[in-house]
């Protein structure tokens, strides 16, 4: 049996503010060819904490959708990502360098969930896409339950995404981006106090639906803003 790739301890992992040199890199790197090749568009970055840990929780339309989210940010998002990835060559080097968690799905998952939740206590942002796969249309799907763990030992900030177009840009079977516009919104914080007593043993369904109406939310904001039915804020 192999064996998962080492965690980055954290003084691998370096600032929770400040991008290392990898990220920075595909990041200047995906700016450019994104707001050329998709016209790529985000809008709420202000809502997120300048400092301070917290949780991301997007919808997932494309492979892309790690780079959406990151793309606008000045601070790293730490993601997870299966451990069978890291074995791949230059992809799992730019995973190990770029803040990414590797999960064990054989495993359950645990040592991941613990490993995003000392991240996030640390001071990092941390990315999670709670569908636990890409969608086949573009529409929200049901969610895995094991996001709702770290919602529920979590008292940091919750932040819902939407992504939009994405998927016609890079969908399933897809081998090459299309040129097709794109556009992300990151959402207000859920309200604590709406969300502590969903923490409770026994109401798993009621939080994992209402974290999925957040993140419909601002699906559909980034879908009218894509469309051109909704006048992006200024």
């Amino acid at each position: 049996m192999t064996a998962a790739p080492a965690t980055p301890t954290t003084q691998a992992l370096g600032s929770p503010l400040r991008r290392n040199w990898v990220w920075l890199t595909c990041q200047t790197i995906c700016r450019l060819v994104f707001a050329i090749w998709l016209r790529f568009r985000a809008r709420g970055i202000e809502r997120l904490p300048a400092t301070g840990g917290a949780l991301l929780l997007g919808n997932h339309q494309s492979f892309l959708d790690p780079l959406l989210v990151g793309l606008p940010l000045d601070r790293p998002v730490s993601y997870l990502a299966r451990d069978t990835l890291f074995s791949i060559p230059f992809v799992g080097w730019i995973l190990r360098h770029t803040y990414v968690v590797p999960l064990n799905r054989d495993a359950g998952g645990s040592g991941a969930i613990r490993e995003t939740l000392s991240r996030m206590e640390q001071g990092f942002l941390v990315g999670v896409f709670p569908e636990g796969t890409r969608s086949a249309d573009g529409t929200l799907g049901p969610f895995k339950p094991g996001f709702a763990a770290l919602v529920r030992r979590t008292n940091l900030p919750i932040y819902p995404i939407g992504i939009a177009g994405a998927n016609r840009a890079l969908g399933r079977g897809s081998l090459w981006i299309k040129p097709r516009r794109v556009c992300v919104v990151f959402g207000e914080p859920l309200d604590p106090e709406q969300i502590a007593p969903l923490k409770q043993r026994g109401r798993e369904e009621e939080l994992v639906e209402a974290v999925r109406a957040r993140i419909a939310a601002c699906q559909v904001e980034a879908e009218q803003w894509l469309q051109g039915t909704r006048r992006p804020e200024v």
